[in-house]
């Protein structure tokens, strides 16, 4: 049986996970659903990032239908440990065969420095981010791989495509 993969990465803010995401989607063959925190709680919601907010819950049961109906997911945001990390530690128990959690860890200059070259620069800077970035966020349990500031875009995608085409966990 072929088990559709979960990716789920994980970063602070402008660290690179939206448009690695979508590098990978036009990168593979595969049918993948790409399921963005912020699309969620800000688009969809319009809810801050809080415990026990509706956020956690749909992105629960979004991952789990379009895994369910066989499409690979791509979850992707801030996800942020204290948070979020009891979610994750479900999904990963639940979903053992194929999932992959990945860690963009940035320090803080560079996150500043990517963040200029968005179009979001405009809606928020520096001073905002410092409000919400956390250092190494790591999530344990899941075997979360990191990617550092030296990984390009593509050099970030064939890694998760890499990893996210490769034989099932034992």
């Amino acid at each position: 049986m072929s088990w559709p993969s979960l990716i789920v990465l994980r970063g602070n803010s402008a660290s690179g996970k939206t448009s690695t995401a979508w590098r990978v989607r036009s990168l593979s063959n595969e049918r993948l659903a790409i399921i963005s925190q912020d699309t969620i709680r800000i688009n969809v919601l319009g809810e801050p990032d809080v415990q026990g907010g509706v956020t956690i819950e749909m992105i629960d049961a979004m991952t789990r239908v379009a895994l369910g109906r066989g499409c690979h997911v791509l979850l992707e945001g801030v996800l942020a440990a204290e948070l979020y990390g009891s979610m994750l530690r479900r999904l990963y128990l639940d979903h053992p065969q194929r999932c992959f959690f990945f860690y963009f860890d940035l320090p803080w200059e560079e996150t500043v420095a990517r963040h200029a070259t968005r179009r979001k620069s405009a809606e928020f800077g520096a001073d905002e981010m410092s409000r919400w970035f956390i250092p190494y966020d790591v999530l344990t349990g899941v075997g979360e791989v990191m990617i550092g500031p030296e990984s390009t875009l593509d050099d970030s995608a064939r890694l998760i495509l890499g990893a996210a085409l490769s034989t099932p966990r034992e």
